[in-house]
């Protein structure tokens, strides 16, 4: 019976950290040019909805890990334990930077977008300064998001080729969607928000949510799966 509950919660984690995940890059505004510093903080100062859906992510990526923690318990070759507990520590520190992450970008980027949008003409300079600062900041950790969060993922992916429980596909674009992950967050280090950085990010997302809602299915598989009978 407990482990009928780790499956639940893992599927509603996998499920509901998707579905954050969607609506916090549905609210986010993406009209302006990345690159274009002024044109995106503009846009970023005039948005009312920064706060929740950088929250809505960060929540999103929360329940993701979660899931993938979850799923450390499912393991049961000796290299799949092996690399779904280093997979554990990789989850734990995709969370920890992603909190950091969204505190920089979504709160503290932010306010600076508005101060430097509302100061007066002679103040504008050093504040746009300073709201650089705060950018290049939320680059580094977005890279770093990037590297950590494609590397537990690909840890995962492999350990679940050596599961006969999971389906092979399944385990193959876990290992796609956490390769090009973790290449995207290489190339950002370099390029920061690039043509390039976002080219990749964007089959990588798109692979990672369909990795989060196939695991959901088959964690909820194996809850409505019946107990083994116990003479």
């Amino acid at each position: 019976m407990t482990q009928r509950y780790f499956d639940k919660t893992a599927a509603m984690a996998a499920f509901v950290g998707t579905i954050l995940l969607l609506l916090g890059t549905l609210m986010h505004p993406s009209h302006a040019d990345p690159n274009d510093a002024a044109a995106a903080f503009a846009e970023y100062a005039a948005d009312q909805h920064w706060v929740a859906s950088h929250l809505a992510q960060l929540f999103g990526l929360g329940l993701l890990m979660l899931a993938l923690i979850l799923l450390s318990r499912l393991f049961h070759s000796e290299l799949g334990r092996v690399l779904a507990e280093i997979g554990k520590v990789g989850a734990f520190t995709t969370i920890a930077i992603g909190i950091v992450l969204q505190a920089v970008d979504g709160i503290a980027l932010k306010a600076m977008s508005v101060y430097w949008a509302n100061a007066a003409p002679i103040d504008k300079p050093a504040l746009f300064a300073a709201t650089l600062g705060v950018r290049h900041i939320e680059i580094g950790l977005a890279s770093m998001l990037g590297l950590f969060s494609g590397l537990t993922v690909l840890l995962y992916g492999a350990a679940m080729l050596k599961e006969a429980q999971f389906a092979r596909w399944l385990a193959v674009l876990g290992l796609l969607g956490g390769l090009f992950t973790t290449m995207g967050g290489l190339v950002m280090a370099y390029t920061g928000f690039s043509d390039w950085a976002m080219l990749i990010n964007m089959p990588a997302n798109f692979a990672l949510l369909l990795w989060a809602l196939g695991l959901g299915v088959r964690f909820l598989t194996l809850q409505s799966a019946p107990p083994p009978h116990t003479p």
